[in-house]
């Protein structure tokens, strides 16, 4: 969607809520995923998609443009509701990983890629939430460090330092495992 075009939906949803159809569409299927890959039941993911995009909706009038796509502001909602659906339910955190995220890690922590498979879902184990949530919004979705600042409310120098800070972490864990 034209960025033109969504500053002209967003804009006129907070006066007629029926604009924020659009949006919606658009977005729908690039949230659901992001929450799927997080929660990996499609269940779930589409009840807690469905919470974003109410909340979304019920608080458009709040959204204040701050030169980031909308759906950061999206991403950022569907962050709080996979975090909020695991204290409620008591399961275990799902990490998705792919092919791309893998190489660009086995990159940056200068690791061969087939030992990195290995050991990658061990080597996570030793992160937080948070660390999780930026090496899954860096290396896995793919997000420039000005969005995953914009996602997490934190300083784009600050993620990039905390970006930076969880490889050094990860080739720790990675001397451990080994």
């Amino acid at each position: 969607m034209p960025i033109e075009d969504e500053k002209l939906y967003i804009e006129k949803s907070k006066t007629d809520l029926q604009c924020f159809e659009p949006l919606y569409t658009y977005y729908y299927p690039q949230i659901l995923k992001f929450v799927y890959k997080r929660v990996e039941s499609l269940d779930d993911s589409r009840e807690i998609t469905a919470i974003v995009f109410t909340k979304g909706l019920s608080n458009i009038k709040k959204y204040k443009d701050q030169g980031f796509p909308f759906s950061s502001w999206l991403y950022r909602i569907a962050i709080n509701e996979v975090n909020q659906f695991y204290r409620n339910s008591k399961k275990m955190r799902a990490i998705s990983i792919d092919e791309k995220g893998i190489k660009a890690i086995a990159t940056e922590t200068d690791t061969d890629k087939k030992e990195m498979l290995s050991n990658l879902k061990i080597a996570l184990k030793y992160l937080s939430e948070e660390e999780l949530q930026i090496i899954e919004l860096r290396y896995f979705e793919e997000r420039p460090f000005a969005e995953v600042s914009q996602i997490l409310g934190i300083t784009e120098n600050n993620a990039k330092v905390k970006t930076y800070r969880i490889i050094d972490k990860l080739k720790e864990a990675y001397a451990k495992i080994a």
